[in-house]
């Protein structure tokens, strides 16, 4: 017995309503005698064993995205695991739909963003969608949603949207803070002033500082002051305000700011797939 007669039309028609693939189509038509609202059924219960098979595959390729209306912005990571699809227009715009839903609802962590919903639909059923449609693990890693503080708020997009940073300033104007977001990118600050790094951070520093000045034959007073000497250097090196600025290396940042009559309240820097192991 010959299967049901699948016309083109009725397959450009599935294939438009879903975005799944051409051939996936026509077998989830033949599956169902023609039936498209069925077929539309059995392909998202497809694509949610595909999502399940997939979920395993690292995914440490993606986009960061920005969201923002007068008060805050949000910061997204998406992951998939190709740059191929990071740079599809799809894929784009379900990140700039996950940046908005953190921006609107606020929730406490990934796992409650994800039960947020976009369009009538959850965004972790928009996901599976994806996964379906392009057939690579996507995941939601993180999100960030900083609010405006005195003064301005500035973002930066660098590299491909893989380097994604937001700036909120108590003093100072727009175009300060973009400057600042702009150095962020680009020398990837831990923390924003030294003494906002924590003593186990200091501590152990200090040992490995102490470690490599072990073995200079020096008398330990002079040791002593070279590891406080180089611990300092780090401190600078690793937070927003001891760092030489990018457009001007011979100030620091916090002397631009006081140049500039402006101070950085919070930061955020996300980098695509920064610590996953591929």
């Amino acid at each position: 017995m010959s299967g049901p007669d699948i016309s083109a039309v009725q397959v450009r028609e599935l294939r438009e309503r879903t975005g799944a693939g051409m051939m996936d189509c026509r077998k989830a038509l033949l599956a169902t005698g023609g039936d498209v609202p069925a077929a539309i059924e059995k392909l998202r219960m497809d694509g949610q064993a595909k999502a399940v098979k997939k979920a395993g595959r690292a995914a440490a390729d993606g986009t960061v995205t920005v969201a923002e209306n007068a008060t805050a912005m949000a910061l997204v990571e998406l992951n998939c695991e190709t740059d191929f699809v990071s740079r599809g227009a799809d894929f784009q715009a379900f990140a700039a739909a996950v940046a908005n839903a953190a921006l609107q609802h606020r929730p406490a962590d990934a796992a409650r963003l994800a039960a947020c919903t976009v369009d009538g639909q959850t965004v972790e059923d928009r996901r599976k969608a994806m996964v379906a449609k392009v057939g690579e693990n996507i995941t939601l890693r993180r999100f960030e949603v900083v609010d405006r503080a005195g003064a301005a708020m500035a973002h930066y997009i660098h590299a491909g949207n893989r380097i994604g940073v937001v700036v909120a300033l108590d003093k100072g104007d727009a175009e300060l803070g973009r400057d600042i977001a702009m150095h962020v990118a680009a020398s990837r600050p831990q923390f924003l002033r030294p003494d906002d790094i924590p003593e186990p951070v200091r501590e152990s520093e200090r040992r490995v500082l102490m470690a490599q000045a072990a073995d200079s034959g020096k008398p330990p007073e002079i040791v002593a002051k070279m590891v406080e000497g180089r611990l300092r250097k780090f401190l600078g090196e690793v937070s927003l305000l001891g760092q030489p600025f990018v457009k001007d290396p011979d100030q620091t940042v916090e002397k631009v700011l006081q140049t500039r009559g402006g101070s950085v309240a919070r930061f955020v820097r996300f980098e695509v797939g920064e610590g996953i192991e591929k």
